[in-house]
């Protein structure tokens, strides 16, 4: 969601592509289009649209994404 914007460079979200599995629940459960799925990984691509909702961290099954909620 390229419209909704927060302060640029804040967010805390982190991905570990390591220990990704690429199950494709983190692109699934943003609202805001923060991930996308490409080559079974998953990757940040718009971490300034991220609200730190925190629905991907609690929904990755191997616990490859971490935030800090409410920080950014």
């Amino acid at each position: 969601m390229k419209d909704l914007r927060y302060l640029p460079d804040v967010s805390t979200i982190k991905l570990n592509t390591e220990a990704c599995i690429g199950c494709g629940t983190c692109e699934l459960v943003c609202p805001h289009g923060v991930f996308q799925i490409a080559d079974k990984k998953a990757g940040i691509v718009d971490s300034d649209g991220c609200m730190e909702c925190g629905a991907c961290a609690m929904n990755c099954p191997v616990e490859a994404i971490s935030v800090s909620p409410g920080v950014g």
